[in-house]
């Protein structure tokens, strides 16, 4: 595969279109100025547990002996309870008591999710590590200029339509906790049968 190639499939799995909604209602309680600043550290973080799967995922996996269906299942779980906490609000911080994300759910596994750091880790065994790395980054940079533009222009939108969003949102995310837990379940059952 070329870099084209390359970046034009991690730019995909990334999604940034898709996660949009999600991030902007995770956020709604920030002001813009709180809102850039968190989204910059977790694009920060994704970047880096990006090319930390390049370089060393295979030996990091195998150290803590985690296979790939682990990864998947334990990603799915979290988007689980994330969707349940954006369909059924509370009046508890859906990210702990200063109510900010950290990692979970933006950075992984929106951004940089399980099936993305699996390509990764394809990739990165199978094509030039030149390609990969230029691609990755420049993947990431596409989706970290989209995510931000929108970011800005999120104030001009109801919250309403937020509110909305972040329902439905939910429910989509639901729907790809349970196809990231069925995936986990199928790959490990064929490899135990």
């Amino acid at each position: 595969m070329d870099f084209f190639s390359v970046f034009v499939t991690l730019f995909l799995i990334m999604d940034p279109f898709g996660n949009l909604p999600v991030i902007i209602s995770l956020l709604k309680d920030y002001d813009k100025k709180k809102r850039i600043e968190i989204i910059t550290k977790e694009l920060v973080i994704s970047l880096f547990i990006i090319f930390i799967f390049i370089f060393f995922g295979k030996s990091l996996m195998h150290l803590l002996g985690l296979r790939e269906e682990s990864i998947s299942i334990a990603g799915g779980i979290i988007l689980f309870l994330i969707a349940i906490k954006m369909i059924f609000p509370s009046s508890e911080p859906m990210f702990g008591a200063q109510n900010e994300p950290f990692i979970v759910p933006i950075a992984i596994p929106m951004i940089a999710g399980p099936s993305l750091l699996a390509t990764l880790l394809l990739f990165s065994t199978n094509y030039d590590l030149k390609i990969v790395i230029s691609a990755a980054f420049a993947a990431w940079v596409a989706s970290a200029a989209i995510i931000l533009f929108f970011i800005q222009l999120s104030k001009y939108i109801p919250y309403k339509f937020f509110s909305a969003m972040e329902k439905l949102m939910g429910m989509i995310l639901i729907a790809l906790a349970v196809q990231m837990l069925l995936e986990g379940i199928s790959k490990y059952l064929h490899i135990q049968g």
